[in-house]
């Protein structure tokens, strides 16, 4: 009678960590979760401070519109003379150029991070369409590693980007769900040892005391409060699935058409021609789109879910397209900052376009649709895209038709070019 090999035919199991080797992780986590959740509040205090000045007090006092075309020109392009200012003459040159950088950020030395998070202050509260995430997870995840260096050598360098890159997520969206799925994108494509949520628990206690950190501070908010949404039907599943596929086939315009705005700019080789050339072209934009396409994009979301049926569908789409193309050349100009916000706002416009244009797409599916096509585009993070598109509406029914719609939409994207660039200017597939 044969021998059985038990070993041989036991089923494969990954081993898992025990609890003694996670513990020492948590103190170090929350101490870059906390760090990096002040740091991202107090940039954007000191942007939205420096934005009241700029676009109330001193209007006011010159007795000049506060959003009139001439004051738009004058404060973009001024804008791009101060960024264009600190890229030229700060040390480290306010980091790389930020078309060829993306979420992921790369470790940059100490002296490198002043300069960059003056320019994103600069940016903010200026007006260009570009967010926080991307210069301040740079700065995070160059401020972990350098004081995680120095507190703890003896940790993996490694752990220092993903507690901050998490860390900063958790702040910028107030849960760290996002940030954990994320991580998990990123998990994927390393190899690792042991079970995902051991992996996970180190980035996972950062991004929570990111979230709290931020939430106790600056309380964050992404419900729209659009009109409630009930049961799904049909007629919800047609239109979020017609309405992502059309955000993300904008979406891919726009990142089709990186390189070659990107080479126009760096053509002027100077930051200070780049980023004041930038800005007038913002400028001209802000004037056919209003000031709504102004700035990185939550509160004029909100304005435009508080009155859904307020604009037609032509002021939809021009506020649809200028968003993109403002997104577009403040991402090639050199401007520092990230994408997801400007982009969810052209995919809220969208879906609010889609409403206005047929009354049997409800806002709440429009919106949200419209905002995951968009994302899938600009930032090829499928799991980011739907967590953002889920989060601006209460409701549970959406999350089933987001699912469905984006398959076909992420078949129009996967595979092709992504929304950066290489250091030579040719495009990451």
């Amino acid at each position: 009678m044969p021998v059985v090999d038990t070993e041989q035919q036991a089923p494969s199991v990954t081993p898992s960590t025990p609890a003694r080797a996670l513990l020492p992780s948590i103190l170090p986590a929350v101490a870059v979760g906390v760090m990096s959740s002040l740091l991202l509040v107090g940039v954007e205090v000191a942007a939205e401070e420096l934005q009241g000045v700029l676009w109330k007090t001193v209007p006011d006092a010159l007795g000049i519109g506060r959003y009139s075309v001439a004051w738009m020109f004058v404060m973009l392009v001024a804008t791009g003379v101060a960024v264009g200012l600190v890229v030229w003459k700060v040390p480290g040159h306010a980091g790389p150029d930020p078309a060829t950088v993306g979420l992921d950020a790369p470790v940059l030395p100490p002296f490198v991070l002043p300069g960059l998070l003056l320019a994103t202050a600069l940016m903010l509260a200026g007006g260009p369409s570009l967010g926080p995430e991307n210069p301040i997870i740079a700065v995070n995840v160059g401020l972990a590693v350098w004081l995680g260096g120095k507190a703890i050598p003896r940790a993996p360098g490694r752990i220092w980007p993903a507690l901050a890159e998490a860390a900063t997520l958790g702040a910028l969206f107030g849960t760290p769900v996002g940030a954990a799925l994320v991580i998990s994108e990123v998990l994927s494509r390393q190899e690792t040892r042991g079970l995902l949520w051991d992996n996970l628990f180190a980035p996972l206690t950062a991004a929570v005391a990111g979230a709290l950190t931020a939430t106790l501070i600056d309380r964050p908010s992404f419900d729209l409060d659009l009109p409630s949404f009930g049961r799904p039907g049909w007629a919800d599943l047609l239109a979020a699935v017609v309405v992502a596929a059309a955000g993300a086939l904008l979406g891919m315009c726009v990142v089709r058409a990186l390189p070659y705005v990107h080479g126009v700019f760096r053509r002027l080789r100077h930051p200070m021609l780049m980023l004041p050339a930038g800005g007038a072209v913002l400028g001209a934009l802000a004037a056919l789109g209003g000031h709504l396409t102004l700035f990185k994009g939550l509160d004029e979301i909100a304005e435009l879910a508080h009155d859904p049926d307020g604009w037609s569908a032509g002021e939809f789409a021009v506020m649809t397209v200028v968003k993109l193309a403002a997104l577009l050349v403040a991402a090639s100009c050199g401007f520092r900052g990230g994408r997801i916000f400007p982009a969810v706002f052209a995919g809220t416009a969208l879906g609010l376009c889609a409403h206005a244009l047929v009354s049997g797409v409800h806002p709440s599916v429009g919106v949200s649709a419209g905002v995951l096509g968009m994302l899938l585009a600009i930032t090829r993070q499928g799991w980011i895209s739907l967590f953002v598109a889920a989060v601006l509406i209460d409701s549970p029914g959406i999350l089933v038709l987001l699912c469905v719609a984006s398959l076909p939409a992420w078949l129009l994207v996967t595979g092709r070019q992504q929304m950066q660039l290489r250091p030579d200017g040719t495009p990451v597939r």
